[in-house]
């Protein structure tokens, strides 16, 4: 089933028009960016760090293109400069699939720092965030993407342990 969630997510991506996706490595997302791979219609660029990916992404739509990236939230913090001067100022439609690390559960203990502040920081921001912790809310994602296309700012998906293991 974890596939099949995985070929949804990047099925919805290529329905809404998304084009082009960075991706930082992640455990979490590790089926997602090798499905990614394997799709043609949107061109992959790997990154190092998720600012960078915020970089690539607005260079990608103001080439015309219709960016995504992946990213875990324990980086969320060295995006915040990137987020609130260039994607929201320059109004970049860019969802944001965000592997959610440090919840209850989590075995790496420096993850769950990052945890507490994840939401917050989005709330800061004015970034809507939506919180997937079962397979059936992929169901949601069609609707998310059309909204952060329509108003044309970033949003957040955070996907946590708990939506990946019901995906299994």
């Amino acid at each position: 089933m974890a596939k099949e969630i995985d070929r949804r997510i990047i099925q919805d991506l290529l329905d809404n028009g998304v084009d082009f996706a960075t991706t930082v490595p992640c455990k979490q997302l590790a089926g997602l960016i090798e499905v990614l791979e394997e799709t043609d219609a949107i061109k992959h660029v790997p990154c190092n760090k998720e600012d960078e990916g915020m970089g690539l992404c607005a260079g990608a739509f103001m080439g015309g293109m219709k960016p995504v990236i992946l990213m875990q939230n324990t980086a969320l913090g060295v995006t915040l400069n990137s987020l609130a001067t260039l994607i929201q100022f320059y109004q970049i439609p860019l969802p944001m699939i965000i592997s959610y690390r440090g919840e209850v559960g989590e075995p790496v203990a420096c993850q769950v720092e990052m945890a507490l502040h994840t939401k917050a920081l989005l709330s800061q921001l004015h970034i809507p965030t939506y919180h997937f912790h079962n397979a059936t809310q992929v169901e949601e994602l069609p609707g998310i993407l059309k909204h952060c296309q329509m108003c044309s700012k970033p949003v957040a998906v955070l996907t946590d342990a708990s939506f990946w293991g019901s995906a299994k």
